[in-house]
Formats: structure tokens, sequence, C-alpha cells
């Protein structure tokens, strides 16, 4: 593709290894591990989150959305400061704020305190998650080469998603949820060291400079939609406060798009959007992205503070859903160089839509995990096609010198509609429970006070409250009308997101009509103002040598100009 800054570089037939490759790619998927575990693991505590704080459902929504919500805002800033110091130093401080939020975490005596926590993890994942892209793009000079690291590093982030909630319900078995903070602290240390002893380092700070009105406007914008999409079902979707964040936030985003095309440096070149590949990507990405956390969003809640199952259970479901990935990592990066990108994608899609149309369907009173199964496997599936492919599409059409800024890009993308999918399945599935149980609650023949005192604990922390009341509390008669009214809620916000996943495997389709595949664009391999990477590593490991590996005849490796 070609954007107004635009490198054109000469086609390398057989590129040079790049020494560290093998320590760099390590560091990489240490890196996306410990991200997406932090964002994954509170998935299996919602539960005990619930019962230990004594927390309403939307501050218990408002621990996830902390952490997407930063995560989101920030890392275009942080794609820049990769590309201008260096992308390895992005990732160690990424690392060392994850590590200060899971301290945070496990330290905290409110609520408010594991929300400061989870918004410095989110920080610390935003710097990650780009970072650790960055540098897979930055030592890959072959197609070849490109497709296995992205699968690897695909794979690491899948793998996180269902490691993060099974050590969390393993750490938690015993009633303590803050051990589970502490191996996120843990692993954070790993990966920055790492990071610190394996990786190389690479930059392109030609033309790159930070962007910050920019950043603030599209800060601003976004935290204001954003809190509009979580308060939305508390405070009343048409009320004032709601209303003016919507408004003032799409006023803000605008101005953050009139911005970039006027700054000498933006955070996002909107040239990569003309490549239709790249902007259709973008676009089905959120809502299928949405789908994906809306799911796990609703997986966590419907076997955690709604049907009351240990955290080991809900761990289980999430190590299904990832199931598919490692069966599919060996055939990933073939399938990604001989079959269209839109059928990838709009195959995965569909399979996400699927699996949660199945699980919207399921009967909140039929306490039994076996139904999650076939819905789980079918979102698992669905989440390994479509996150390879529109990592692959994005990093193959962009320029190795705007690698940082299309690496943020298409992270930010992905986690946008990460962030959306807890908030708005959550507010749907809470707001409809809160009207339904206000509603059914004066015809259930109650004893004056157990109905005063249903209303009571429902007027301070709502139906989840109500429904985790203990058998023979004053209003515990009324968890049975909780438990239904929950159940239709989050059926209410599952078919929500069905039908986004169906939507984007359409327009996939319409969109991506015509899209070939073909091997990266030169310039997206090989950046001619940084022909080696900027250090060698503290510990180099050998290169993995395969028999069509280029550079290499019979073992040895030729270092060519």
């Amino acid at each position: 593709m070609t954007t107004p800054s635009s490198v054109h570089a000469p086609v390398r037939a057989t590129p040079p290894p790049v020494t560290g490759y093998s320590g760099t790619l390590i560091a990489a998927c240490s890196a996306v591990f410990v991200s997406q575990a932090i964002s994954a693991l509170p998935a299996s505590l919602n539960g005990l989150f619930q019962s230990s704080l004594g927390i309403s459902g939307i501050q218990l929504t408002w621990i996830t959305a902390a952490f997407m919500v930063t995560v989101v805002v920030f890392e275009f800033t942080f794609g820049v400061l990769g590309d201008m110091y260096g992308r390895k130093k992005l990732v160690l401080g990424g690392a060392a704020l994850a590590l200060v939020g899971s301290t945070v975490s496990a330290l905290a005596p409110t609520v408010e305190v594991v929300w400061v926590g989870a918004a410095i993890n989110g920080l610390g994942a935003g710097a990650m998650f780009p970072g650790s892209l960055s540098l897979v793009a930055a030592i890959t000079h072959s197609a070849d080469q490109r497709a296995k690291a992205i699968a690897m590093w695909a794979g690491a982030l899948s793998l996180a998603c269902a490691a993060g909630p099974l050590a969390g319900g393993i750490l938690s078995s015993g009633g303590n949820w803050r051990l589970s903070y502490w191996f996120l602290a843990v692993i954070a240390v790993v990966a920055l060291l790492l990071t610190a002893f394996l990786a190389v380092e690479s930059s392109a700070p030609e033309g790159r400079k930070l962007d910050v009105p920019g950043q603030l406007a599209f800060a601003a914008g976004l935290l204001l939609v954003l809190y509009g999409v979580i308060q939305g079902a508390e405070d009343g979707w048409g009320s004032p406060r709601i209303i003016g964040a919507f408004v003032l936030g799409a006023v803000l985003l605008g101005l953050f798009v009139l911005i970039e095309n006027r700054v000498a440096s933006p955070i996002l070149h909107l040239g990569l959007f003309r490549d239709r590949a790249f902007a259709s990507t973008a676009l089905v990405a959120v809502l299928g992205m949405f789908t994906f956390l809306g799911f796990g969003y609703g997986v966590s809640m419907w076997l955690g503070p709604v049907q009351h199952m240990p955290p080991i259970m809900i761990a289980l479901a999430f190590v299904i859903v990832q199931a598919p990935t490692f069966v599919l990592v060996p055939l990933l990066s073939r399938l990604l160089r001989v079959v269209s990108p839109m059928w990838l994608l709009a195959g995965g899609w569909a399979l996400m839509g699927i699996g949660t149309l199945v699980f919207s369907r399921l009967d909140v009173t039929h306490h039994s995990f076996t139904p999650l199964v076939v819905p789980c496997l079918l979102v698992g599936f669905g989440f390994a096609l479509a996150l390879n492919s529109m990592t692959a599409v994005a990093l193959n059409n962009v320029p190795m010198h705007l690698v940082g800024m299309g690496s943020a890009t298409i992270n930010m993308i992905r986690d946008l509609g990460f962030a959306l999918g807890p908030a708005l399945v959550g507010s749907i599935a809470l707001g409809h429970a809160a009207r339904a149980f206000d509603r059914n609650l004066g015809t259930a023949g109650l004893s004056p006070a157990d109905l005063q005192a249903a209303q009571q604990v429902n007027q301070l922390a709502g139906p989840l409250a109500v429904n985790g009341l203990p058998q023979g509390a004053p209003g515990s008669l009324a968890s049975g009308i909780a438990l239904q009214s929950l159940g239709d809620g989050f059926s209410r916000g599952l078919l929500v997101a069905a039908i986004a996943a169906f939507a984007a495997a359409v327009l996939t389709v319409v969109l991506m009509a015509g899209v070939t595949v073909h091997d990266p664009d030169p310039e997206a391999l090989f950046d001619p103002l940084h022909p080696a990477v900027d250090s060698t590593p503290v510990v180099d490991l050998p290169i993995p040598v395969h028999p069509d590996q280029p550079g290499f005849e019979r073992g040895t490796r030729h270092d060519h100009a």
C-alpha cells in the first residue's frame, strides 16, 4: 500500500537471518501472553469479587472496563513511542506497569482501588500489545517467516486467554482472589526479564513525534463514549449525563479525525485506511471482537455471580474456548498463504455468531456445565481463524517504517471491540434484569417483610445482589425471581453479540470481495532506513533451522548484505 510518507523498498529475494530472532520472538510472545492474561484472568473471579466486596453489577463491569478503556485510549501513543524510542523499551515499560498494577490490585481494600490497579494494568498491556507485535514485524523479512511468527504471537495470546482464567480459578479455589493478582505480578517479572535479555531493539524515529492534540482529543472522546455505554444501564439511556457523554464524545472523535488530517506527524495515518483490505478488516474487527469478549463476559457472569459455580468451572469454559487454537496453530500459517483472508475472517465471525446464539438460548435455571461445551468450541474455532487473519492483513499492508503505528492501530481496533463487549453486553443484560425484577417482584406473593428486604437489597446493588443472598436471609425468597431476570437479561445481551458477529461475516464478504491472497508488500518486510536492528540481544539464542529457511544451507548461517 502507499501512504503519504511511504518508502518504497527494493525486493529482497533471500533476506538475511536476523540476529536475536528466536529470543525476540520468545520475548514478544511472553509480553503478549502477560497482556492477555491480565485481561482474561478476572473473568474467573467475578463471583468472588461480587461476594467479597459486596458490589453491584455495574461496579463489577468497571473492573474489566477500567482495564480495557486505558488499553484502547493510549495504544496509539504507545505505538508512536515504540517507533521513536524503541519497541523493546516500550515492552519493558509495559511489563513494569503490569507489575505495579497487579500489586495494587492484590493489595486493594476496596473495589475503587481494584479499578485503579486495573487501569494501571491497562496502561501496561496497552504498551505491550503493540510493542510485542512491532518486535515480531521488525525481525521477519520473508512471507513465510512473517506468517509463522504471527501464528506464534497469536497462539501466545490465545494461550493466555485460557491460562489466565485457569490460573485464577486454581489460585482462588480457597476463596482468596488476591493470589491471582500476585500470579500476574510474577509473570510480568518473567516477561520483563525475557525481554531485557533476549530481545533485540528496533525503532524508526524518522518523521515521528508525539501528537499531543490528537491524543487528547482521542482519549477524551473515547472515554466519554465508553462511559456512556457502561453507565447507560444504571443512569438511564435518556439521562442528560449519558446523552451529553455520547454527544461530546462524538464531537471530540470528529475533532481527532480533523487533527490527524492536518498534523505533520499524526498518531494515526488515515492513509492506512486507503487500503481496502486494511480498512475492511478494521471495521469488521470491532464487531467481531465485541462478540468475542461479550461472549466471554457473558460466560463469566452466567457461571459466576448468576449460577454461583466455582471459579475453576469458569476457567474450564475458557480453556474449552481456546482449545481450538492449539489444534489450528500448526495449520494457520499455511492457511494464511493459500486461503483468501475474506473466507477465513467471514468463517471465523460466522462460527462465533452461531456459538453465541446457541449460548443465548440456554436456560439459566439449568445448572449444568455440559450445554456450554458446544458454544464454547464454536466461538473458539471462530476466534482462532479471525485473530490470525486480521493480524496478518494489518501487518502485511503496512510499511515497515510505520509498523509501530500499524501494530497499535490493529491492536487498538481489536481492543475497542474488547472494551465494548463487556460494556454493552453488561449494560443490556443488567438493565433488562433490573426492569424485569422490578416488574415481577410485586406479583411474586412474598410476605411484606421479604418483599421490603428484597427491594432494599435491589436498590443498593441490583438483582445480582438479591440472587446472591444466602438461603434464609431476609429477601432471599426473591432470589429465584432475580435469577430468572438475570438469565433473560444476559440472553438478550448475548443475542445482540451474536447479531454483531453475523453482521461482521456479511460485511467481510461484501467489503473484501476480490481481495486476493498475496505475499506481504515489499515495504512491509524491509525498511531501507533501518536494514538492521538497533542492538544485539544480551543472550543470543540459536535460530531454528528449517529446510526452506532463507539464508541457510545445510544448517550453516549466511550473513548476506
